[in-house]
Order: structure tokens, then C-alpha cells, then sequence
């Protein structure tokens, strides 16, 4: 390995230090205190320079075997980011120009004892811009982003995560580095590049079967006989193959039967919430006529992956839907983006905190977006452990891209070796060939004119169908692709893969924002098939923003708070979000200010959210005036990559906002929904449960100025169907208030919920009757909260005098979660658990909590 300390100097050696490798610049410069925290302030756009700079890092090695016994000497590069030429003792070994590849270099005619090795970096920023001033065929749109979002040009032009020329919520930081692993390898005979395996159900035979795949550089001039064989205790299969390894790069393909009496005693792999995540160990071992035995010890996972597009009855155009082994799933869960703009910082407890915490809100699915990169294997290690399914786009998002020759050839080598890398895992469930750009150009984003959108066209075909869709094909025949997202799915195919509008809601996916309309009102999302995005912004907590700000920045409308909202309009858009529902802050305190309109954007956020994901949950079985069948809610985005506004639900460093919380509700795998059409409300029971259950709903009505409920109805013996949404009560709005007494629909609320008789039962629910600005009866409340220690988790007991709406605990930069947040509180008492993610205290906690509720905001 020749991970550890290199030498790092700037293009004219002015700046020279010791980094760290895998790393990148930044964090190098960082790290020595040359710099400060890259996300404090504005220092995104004042260490511009470290970007646009050509940074070399070099170190000498001894070899630490002898040179002369080995046939072949590999230096091999995991990831290089991104433009770069790599020597060894002043031989140039090649170039690199793809963050999402891997390099070999032959070096064993170059390799001595001791060896000085150089990789010296161009600037992404200028090689962008050069390669697209070279493109003289045509242009291939944005040249840059908005200035909004204060980036670089030309990021379709460079093959490297596309976001780190910024986007519409993160910087830009367009690093260099060696990002990933970098080793030497030396070997005789032959040796093992990649090894897959993927499991196959035979419907007819009722048996499993795995594809084992091993990928060999076979040095002799002649083919090497030998023995693989392949064992898995647990499922007493055990099979030996005779194979022959032909001299070059080449593959070799096992088919292994698992035993026909254990077939059906395979415990299969499910996404969170539908079962287990049963893995079992194989070991595979090469034994050659020649060179070393080789053996394999992995982790073998059963599952199937089908996605369903077939006319459904009653409505025009196709479904789109997951089965996994056999069940249709409902997906429920969030969009994934890189979790630092410094993919080195990016630790196994980084991932597992953020995918726990997905798991923990009720998801099992997330999708790996386009503009970021192919997460490290641990990402997908974890989602295999915990059940997360993957939605898996390939690096291409909101722009053009160019098809000349090299270009394609990069882009064909990138494919193909992030899909032997990653085929294995049970946690995929689909590639798709890119993010919105055939969206893009059926739309006409960037304004092409007519005559000339053929050439784009083909651009397109080009790339995701005759180089992309033919690798993953080939490469892997396990699962499904689609070209885009959102897409029409197999019409988008039938239309040449560029359908006339790819948010047509009878086909494949949508992505739908709409920041205008009132978000409490179901009426103005689409009742799509599936819905891949939807979101609204908010800002992340005081703690998290102070980390990166000073105390001249806390005002909504500061310097700092314009710098860091990358999405045009967005302030001003949360400010009007808030304004239908609730008053807008008045304090004359402009800090007090801040902290009531954070915490108002993060309420405004979350009730967005819920409405339109229990809008997308309830739509699952039905289908009114064509449309529904609704099978996947993924809002955007899970997480963040630095402290800013944005869409996400979880902020930089880990922290839950109050859509997190509410989310684990609304994703809750039993349910009651309601909504209100024509003066009706209507509550459906939404369930991701095998099994029809027999359930109470429990209606309360109360009075915002009583803890008392005004009126409680119990309706027994209702069915709630497994895996489906069905109504289970309507009355209307005029009936229910005069049951309650002196009842309008400004002086009560709803809240409902599911019971059964074994301990089973939902989230409690609530339906707002009128804005909390029109809301009559609503009193300030004193709260008040009790800590204690129990084990490992501390207790909190809180104390209302009065019914609080969104009553939130915030324990500041402490590091952990409570089991409930943001919640009506319609009774004297509750209890709130935290689980810290590092060691605290009782009186840490204590000194660090700040209650808040809707009416402490003034």
C-alpha cells in the first residue's frame, strides 16, 4: 500500500507540505493550518485559488520484495480526482482524466528499489474549459451555473462528481487528489482483478442459482488449468469446477446450483420493515496448476429485483413498481448526496450514522443521485447490513454531455468497472443512466433551437443507450435500467428514449417542485407512479449554522445568509411557504429573529413534506380519473454536504431536523391518513404490513384552548389491508365540529390514530382545520422537562400547561436523537427519549435544552 504521508507542493513550489493519501488538497492545507475551515463563511470563494493552482504529490518507497522474482508489477490507482500525470523514477506511466475509474499502470520494467513517484495534477477548473473549448462540433449546454450558486463552468466537460462545481445547495470545491486507495501489486502467473456474484431464482425449477464471476490479468504466454471450488456450509452446497484461464484479461463464469433440499430453506434478503437481512459466507478457492491458490471469502445475499411496467385497469399508460423476491414493495425513503464536498473526510461512522438514521425514520430506499459520486463500498456494505435498496444512477446529471471519441471511451471503462464493483450487492436494485436530462431536452432547458435538437438526440441515444444501457447489460443481467429520471420507462423507449413529457404521471417516474402553491393543499401534486423527487427547503439548526458563521451573520437576511441560499429565490420562497400557514417572526431581537425562523422553516418543511408523501401513500391503490397506483416517495434529499438551507432532512454532521422526525411517522409501516375533498374528511389506513390486520381508529377532536378533548369517537372492526391504502372513515367537516361542542374550524383539531389488540399500533396523526395564523383558543404555554439516565439513554419528561403545537427539544451541537420531535402536544405529559451518539450527561443536557413551541414565536 502506499496509503500514508506524501509531499504536497503548490504549481511554482511556493506552498509545500506533508498529506495525507487518500486526501485531497483542501483538507491537506487544512490539516497543517494553512488554512481555515473551508466551509467558515465565505471561504468558499476565497480559497478559489487552491482549485485553480496545479498541485503535485510525490514520495519515494523502498520496494519491500525483490523486483526480479515477479513476472508483473502493477501500480494501481483506486481514484485519482481528477486530471493528472502520473510518473514513477521520471518515466511517465499515462495520464488519468476520470474521477470514476481505476488505473493500472504496468511498472514492472520501471520499478527499482527504491522509487520516487510523482502524480501531478492539473487544475479541473482549466481542463473543463479547455476541453470545451476544443468541442468545436457544437455546444453542449450550461456553460456555467446561475451565478446564484457561485461556481465553475463547464462541469459536463470533465468526468468528476459534477456537484463539486456547486449546486443549487452546495459549494464549489472542485478538489484534486489521490481520493481513494493506491497500491503496488506483484504477482507471477496470474491474478484476480474483480470477483462478483449474483444470485438468479428459476421460477420453474423453484431453485436458486449464483452467477460467480472472476475477472484474471493471466501473465504466462500459455492458458493455466486448474480447480475452483466454491462452498456454502450453510446451505451444504458445495460444488468444484475444472477451469482454464486464457493467457491476457479475460473472465470465467461459474454457475452454482445451491443445494435443491436447501433451495427452499433460503432465507432471502429484505428491504427494511419487510424482513431480514439474511447474508451467508462462501468461500471460493483457486486452485492453479501454476502460481498461488487464491481464496475468496464472501458474503452471498438472495434476492430478486423486478420492476414492473404493465397497463393497469381502469387507466391509461403502464405501472412502475418494485418487486422484490416475488412482493411488490412500496418504496419509501430519500435522495442521496455526498456527504462533504472532501470525499476523504467521508468515514464509515459518517455513513452509518446518516443510513442509521434512514433506517430509523422507517426507509428502506435511497437513491444515489447523479451529480455526486458512486458511494465508497462501505455505503453499500451498510444498505446490504440494514436493508436499504439503492436506487443507482450513474454520474450524469442537469446537463448535455459530450460523444466524441475519448470521451465515450473513458465513460465505457468508468461504467464498466463501477458495475463489476458494485454488482454484488443485494442493496441495488437499479441503475439509471442519468438525472433529469431527458427531462432537459424534452423541455428544452437550454433552449436549443428546433432544427438543431436532432444532433442532441442522437448525443443522448449515444450515450445512455448504445454505450451505458450495452455495458450494464452485458455486465450485469440482475437487475433493471432506465435511461433517466424521471423517464416514461418503457414508453420513453418506445418514443426512441426521448419521450415527449417525462413527468406524464400515467408513466414511470416524476419529479415534482412547486414553491408557489399552498403545500397543504394534496390537490397540487401529481398522482404520479412513482415519485423519485419532491422537497421543500428549510435551514439547518442554530448549532449547526454558529460552527461555520460569526455573530454579524445570525439575521435571515445578512450577507451570510444571502451567501450560503444557492437556490435563487429560496429565502424568499420559505418566507412566503411560512406566510400561508403562520405568522412570520417579529422579535425585535434580530438573533431571537433568526432562531424563530429557523425553527419555522424547518416546521414549514416538515408539514410540507408529510402532506405530499401521505399524499403519494395514500394514491397506492387506487386509481381516480386515470391516475394513481402510486408505489415510491423519495423527497429530496436525505443529507447535506455543508451547512446551508437546503432540502435535506438531516443536516451537516448528522443532525435530525423536524422533517427527519416527521418522517419516521410518515413513513411509519401502519398508518391513518386524512384529507379533505369537498368538505369531506377522508382517513385511509395506509400499511406496509404482510398481513390484513383488524384495528380501532381512535378520532379525537379537541379544542386549541383545552387539554381536554371535546369529543372522542372509536370506530372498531376496521380492516386494514395488507400492503395497501383503503378508506376507513368519512364524515364531513360540519358533521364532525357539531359533534364537539361550540367547534369551528378555527378553535379545533383533529388527531387520529390506529389500535390493535396486540400491542400494535400507529403514529398518532392530526389534521390541521385552519392556519395556525387564523387559529382561535391557541395559548402560550409553560414547558417545562425533567432529564434523567436510564442505561444508555436518557429520559426526558416534558410538561404543558396548554396544547402545543410543534413543540421541539434542540440540545444544541450534542450529538444524538430523540425518539420524537416536533409533536402536538395535546396531553399534560409526555416522555421523550434521546440516544446520544457520544458520551454525555445529565447535566449537559439539561444546560443545553431550548423547548420551543409554535407560540413562542413572536
Amino acid at each position: 500500500s502506499l496509503r500514508g504521508s506524501w509531499r504536497l507542493h503548490s504549481g511554482n513550489g511556493s506552498v509545500s507540505l506533508r498529506a495525507e493519501v487518500p486526501g485531497c488538497v483542501h483538507t491537506a492545507l487544512l490539516g497543517r493550518g494553512l488554512i481555515q475551515d473551508p466551509y467558515y463563511r465565505f471561504n468558499d470563494v476565497m480559497y478559489r485559488w487552491i482549485s485553480l493552482d496545479n498541485w503535485t504529490y510525490s514520495r519515494t518507497f523502498k520496494t519491500p520484495f525483490d523486483i526480479r522474482k515477479w513476472q508483473k508489477v502493477n501500480l494501481v490507482f483506486e481514484g485519482v480526482d481528477t486530471v493528472a500525470q502520473i510518473l514513477l523514477n521520471n518515466v511517465t506511466l499515462g495520464r488519468t482524466d476520470n474521477m470514476f475509474n481505476r488505473y493500472s499502470f504496468d511498472i514492472t520494467s520501471v520499478i527499482q528499489e527504491v522509487n520516487f513517484i510523482e502524480v501531478r495534477f492539473s487544475s479541473a477548473i482549466s481542463y473543463a474549459a479547455e476541453q470545451s473549448r476544443c468541442h468545436k462540433a457544437h455546444s453542449i449546454p450550461p456553460a456555467c451555473p446561475p451565478p446564484v450558486q457561485k461556481g465553475e463552468c463547464h462541469v459536463n466537460f470533465i468526468r468528476k462528481e459534477q456537484c463539486s462545481f456547486s449546486w443549487d445547495w452546495g459549494p464549489s470545491f472542485p478538489t484534486q487528489g489521490i481520493w481513494k486507495d493506491v497500491r503496488i501489486e506483484a504477482y507471477n502467473h496470474y491474478h484476480l482483478i474483480y470477483f462478483s456474484i449474483t444470485p438468479f431464482f428459476v421460477k420453474s425449477a423453484q431453485q436458486w442459482y449464483l452467477e460467480v464471476e472472476s475477472i484474471f490479468d493471466v501473465v504466462s504466454s500459455k492458458p493455466i488449468a486448474g480447480l475452483v471450488t466454491v462452498n456454502i456450509p450453510k446451505l451444504q452446497t458445495q460444488q468444484m469446477f475444472s477451469v482454464k484461464l486464457q493467457p491476457g484479461e479475460g473472465s470465467i463464469v461459474l454457475l452454482v446450483n445451491i443445494n435443491k433440499v436447501k433451495s427452499a430453506a433460503v432465507e432471502a434478503w429484505w428491504p427494511n420493515g419487510h424482513g431480514k437481512q439474511t447474508g451467508y459466507n462462501m468461500t471460493t478457492t483457486f486452485i492453479m496448476e501454476t502460481g498461488c491458490q487464491i481464496e475468496k471469502f464472501s458474503k452471498v445475499y438472495f434476492r430478486t429485483v423486478e420492476l414492473v411496467q404493465e397497463p393497469i385497469p381502469g387507466s391509461p399508460g403502464l405501472s412502475f413498481y418494485f418487486r422484490i423476491n416475488g412482493r411488490p414493495i412500496f418504496i419509501k425513503g430519500s435522495n442521496w448526496i455526498p456527504a462533504d464536498s472532501f470525499q476523504d473526510r467521508v468515514t464509515y461512522d459518517t455513513l452509518r450514522l446518516l443510513l442509521k438514521s434512514a433506517a430509523d425514520a422507517n426507509m428502506n430506499a435511497l437513491r444515489v443521485w447523479g451529480g455526486g459520486v458512486y458511494e465508497q463500498d462501505e455505503f453499500y456494505n451498510i444498505c446490504d447490513e440494514i436493508g436499504i435498496m439503492i436506487w443507482q444512477d450513474f454520474m450524469f446529471a442537469c446537463a448535455l454531455y459530450p460523444t466524441n471519441q475519448n470521451y465515450l471511451e473513458s465513460v465505457r471503462a468508468e461504467v464498466s468497472h463501477q458495475v463489476r464493483r458494485l454488482k454484488s450487492h443485494p442493496s441495488i436494485i437499479l441503475w439509471s443512466g442519468n438525472n433529469e436530462n431527458e427531462a432537459a431536452i424534452a423541455s428544452n432547458w437550454f433552449s436549443i433551437p428546433y432544427p438543431d435538437i436532432g444532433v442532441y438526440i442522437k448525443d443522448y441515444v449515444t450515450l445512455y443507450v448504445k454505450n451505458i444501457r450495452e455495458i450494464v447489460l452485458s455486465e450485469d443481467k440482475s437487475r433493471p435500467f432506465v435511461a433517466s429520471s424521471p423517464t416514461n420507462g418503457l414508453e420513453s423507449v418506445k418514443e426512441g428514449w426521448l419521450s415527449r413529457d417525462p413527468y406524464d404521471t400515467h408513466y414511470g417516474d416524476t419529479h415534482f417542485y412547486d414553491y408557489n402553491s399552498d403545500c397543504w393543499n394534496w390537490t397540487v401534486y401529481p398522482k404520479t407512479r412513482f415519485a423519485s423527487e419532491y422537497g421543500f427547503q428549510s435551514w439547518p439548526s442554530f448549532s449547526t449554522i454558529e460552527k461555520v458563521s460569526s455573530p454579524e451573520d445570525w439575521s435571515y437576511t445578512s450577507n451570510f445568509s444571502l451567501h450560503r441560499q444557492h437556490h435563487e429565490g429560496g429565502n424568499i420562497q420559505m418566507l412566503q411557504e411560512i406566510g400561508c400557514h403562520f405568522k412570520l417572526p417579529q422579535s425585535p431581537d434580530p438573533v431571537k429573529q433568526f432562531k424563530d425562523m429557523i425553527y419555522l422553516t424547518q416546521v414549514m418543511q416538515a408539514q410540507c413534506i408529510k402532506t405530499e408523501t401521505e399524499f403519494y401513500r395514500f394514491s397506492q391503490s387506487e386509481i381516480i380519473n386515470g391516475e394513481g397506483h402510486t408505489m415510491g416517495a423519495l423527497y429530496w434529499q436525505l443529507n447535506d454536504i455543508w451547512q446551508a438551507p437546503s432540502w435535506a432532512s438531516l443536516e451537516y454532521g448528522g443532525k435530525w431536523k423536524l422533517l427527519h422526525y416527521f418522517a419516521q411517522n410518515f413513513f411509519a409501516p401502519l398508518l391513518p391518513v386524512a384529507y379533505e375533498d369537498k368538505g369531506m374528511l377522508h382517513i385511509y389506513g395506509v400499511s406496509d404490513l404482510h398481513e390484513d390486520h383488524k384495528l380501532t381508529l381512535r378520532v379525537i377532536v379537541h379544542a386549541w384552548s383545552s387539554l381536554e378533548p371535546v369529543c372522542t369517537l372509536a370506530k372498531e372492526g376496521v380492516t386494514v389491508k395488507a400492503q395497501s391504502a383503503v378508506p376507513i372513515y368519512k364524515e364531513s367537516i360540519s358533521d364532525l365540529l357539531e359533534r364537539g361542542r361550540n367547534c369551528t374550524r378555527k378553535s379545533c383539531v383533529i388527531t387520529f390514530c390506529l389500535v390493535g389488540e396486540d400491542g400494535l399500533r400507529s403514529p398518532a396523526n392530526h389534521y390541521f382545520l385552519s392556519s395556525f395564523k387564523d387559529a382561535v383558543g391557541l395559548e402560550k404555554t409553560q414547558l417545562s422537562a425533567s432529564v434523567s439516565q436510564q442505561d444508555d439513554v436518557y429520559i426526558f419528561v416534558l410538561q404543558t400547561t396548554a396544547i402545543a403545537p410543534f413543540v421541539t427539544l434542540d440540545v444544541g451541537s450534542i450529538k444524538g436523537r430523540f425518539s420524537d420531535n416536533g409533536f402536538l402536544m395535546t396531553e399534560k405529559e409526555k416522555m421523550v427519549v434521546f440516544y446520544p451518539w457520544e458520551p454525555t450527561s445529565v447535566e449537559e443536557l439539561e444546560s443545553s435544552l431550548i423547548l420551543t413551541s409554535l407560540l413562542d414565536v413572536v
